[in-house]
């Protein structure tokens, strides 16, 4: 826990209720805790909430609302590594880690390995910067040109479930050269990957010994790169209010 703690950007999630001015600001809107709606003739009809369309991964807002309706915050069994603070805002860079590594691996039994494999390349500053440094290096005629377009081609990683355990770093950060995915955007999914790691010590999903290497190592990056920067568009506490319902 020592390298969570001393990192400013994590100490920043924190968000606490202090005294009688911060419940003002607590206010029960920003969760649908009403399914009906009253349509136009005045009938009630079933408000459906959709899970998040596939084909449109990096839709934030829709990822939110879906997430604060079944995520359960504030209970053990949460989406791992997704920020939420008391008025159940959520924090822009955790959840578009979580979308980032939602788009890049198929549903199957073996997801939850592949995805924490990613995560926790995430959460080791530069990681993924210095695997694209090593590549251009071993193939200067075919560099790694990260995708710009508005339009990603994303190939997404399906690993048997007889050897997900196999899933290394290796094979993380061969996927994400794979899919030319934006070292920015690694960067930016940096946040995601500490909230991963801080949760993993308190409902540890894989053998405590490796978290606390891979703590080690976060905690080293950390004093030598300092915390990875931002991308501002995707970034800070959002309210996600009843009128965003999808």
């Amino acid at each position: 826990m020592r390298a969570l703690l001393h990192d400013p950007m994590y100490r920043d999630l924190q968000s606490p209720i202090r005294g009688d001015k911060d419940k003002d600001f607590v206010v029960p809107r920003h969760i649908l805790t009403c399914f009906t709606c009253v349509k136009e003739d005045g009938t009630i009809a079933l408000r459906v909430m959709h899970s998040p369309d596939p084909s449109q991964p990096f839709d934030l807002e829709q990822i939110a609302q879906y997430a604060l309706i079944f995520g359960q915050p504030g209970l053990e069994n949460t989406w791992q590594g997704i920020a939420f603070d008391f008025a159940y805002r959520m924090h822009w860079q955790t959840l578009f880690g979580f979308a980032l590594c939602q788009a890049l691996c198929t549903t199957s039994a073996a997801k939850p390995v592949v995805v924490r494999r990613l995560v926790l390349v995430m959460a080791r500053s530069r990681m993924y910067r210095e695997a694209v440094a090593s590549y251009n290096a071993a193939f200067p005629d075919q560099p790694m040109v990260a995708q710009y377009r508005s339009h990603l081609n994303i190939i997404q990683v399906h690993v048997p479930d007889k050897m997900a355990q196999n899933f290394s770093d290796d094979n993380a950060l061969h996927v994400l050269l794979h899919n030319q995915i934006l070292l920015d955007w690694v960067d930016h999914a940096y946040t995601y990957g500490v909230v991963y790691l801080e949760q993993q010590f308190h409902n540890p999903t894989m053998s405590l010994d490796i978290f606390c290497e891979i703590d080690n190592e976060h905690h080293q990056r950390l004093l030598c790169y300092g915390t990875p920067p931002a991308i501002p568009q995707w970034d800070g506490w959002r309210e996600i209010s009843e009128d965003n319902h999808y």
